[in-house]
């Protein structure tokens, strides 16, 4: 299944009625230039799980992304062509709740 289509659908199993009020996943743009991600785990199946940062640093300044979790919240931020790399490392990250 393509990313988006996840992602949607992951919001969407969320949705209760109050939580979609409060939390859900926020796609932004950083000034590096890239892109961030920040996705409240108040919840979800994720919820008070923890992400040491994790980096991938390629051959351009441009070209990186990292992700991490702090204050019961999964962040990820990269260069401008790396969107996708965010969203595949949390729904990958999700999928290793035990």
């Amino acid at each position: 299944m393509d990313v988006l289509d996840w992602l949607a659908r992951w919001y969407a199993a969320q949705c209760d009625g109050d939580w979609e009020h409060g939390f859900g996943p926020r796609i932004g743009t950083i000034d590096n230039p890239g892109w961030s991600l920040k996705v409240e785990l108040a919840g979800t199946d994720c919820d008070g799980r923890v992400l040491e940062r994790v980096t991938h640093n390629y051959e351009h300044e441009t070209d990186w992304w990292t992700c991490w979790t702090d204050d019961n919240a999964f962040h990820g931020a990269g260069g401008p062509l790396h969107l996708r790399s965010l969203l595949e490392a949390f729904r990958d990250w999700t999928k290793d709740v035990a």
